[in-house]
């Protein structure tokens, strides 16, 4: 069984992963995939052509800050890198899917922050969306990034609402209680998929 396994900021989400590497369970982890695929040859000669010298380093490697500050503000820019890098980042993630599968794992979960805005969620038997309330983030958020409340609620109303993604998932893991809480429910959560 695939589980793609999303939420929002400050969510809980990189703890729900622990909490499943904990149990066995093979994660593939999206934003390191796509960590690995701006630093792929033909991807940095492609985003060159598009975005210029000025987004690369010294060495001649993409900086991920110079290239979100030049893309993050302008959706065309944004959907040119994302037409660069998202058929390698699937075709990496596609890879993982299968050598697990090869190796008889029974649960494969797939941590993708943008499960459903790429589509992701069409390669998984099941979603789970990680839910705090907003004032929960906000704490968060404050807290973990030593944010003001302004900037925390910035951050959280930059992604899509979490609302949204709640309809679509078929298990939402509310996550407003400790960590013993959440550790009880994600059990729970693989017991019954064993």
């Amino acid at each position: 069984m695939i589980i793609g396994l999303t939420g929002g900021i400050a969510t809980g989400k990189s703890t729900v992963c622990k909490i499943l590497k904990k149990l066995g369970i093979k994660i593939i982890e999206s934003d390191k995939i796509a960590h690995q695929v701006l630093n792929l040859d033909e991807v940095i000669e492609e985003v060159k052509k598009h975005f210029g010298e000025t987004v690369l380093d010294k060495d001649g490697y993409i900086d991920r800050k110079k290239l979100g500050k030049v893309v993050f503000n302008e959706e065309k820019k944004r959907k040119q890198l994302e037409s660069i890098t998202h058929p390698k980042i699937f075709e990496l993630i596609d890879k993982k899917i299968d050598e697990y599968q090869d190796k008889k794992e029974e649960i494969i979960v797939l941590d993708a922050p943008l499960l459903f805005e790429t589509a992701l969620d069409k390669k998984v038997d099941e979603t789970w969306v990680v839910y705090a309330d907003k004032d929960t983030q906000i704490k968060r958020l404050e807290k973990r990034d030593d944010l003001n409340k302004q900037a925390a609620i910035k951050r959280i109303d930059a992604q899509i609402p979490l609302k949204t993604k709640v309809k679509k998932a078929d298990v939402v893991i509310k996550n407003e209680g400790t960590i013993n809480e959440l550790e009880s429910k994600i059990n729970k959560l693989v017991e019954k998929r064993r």
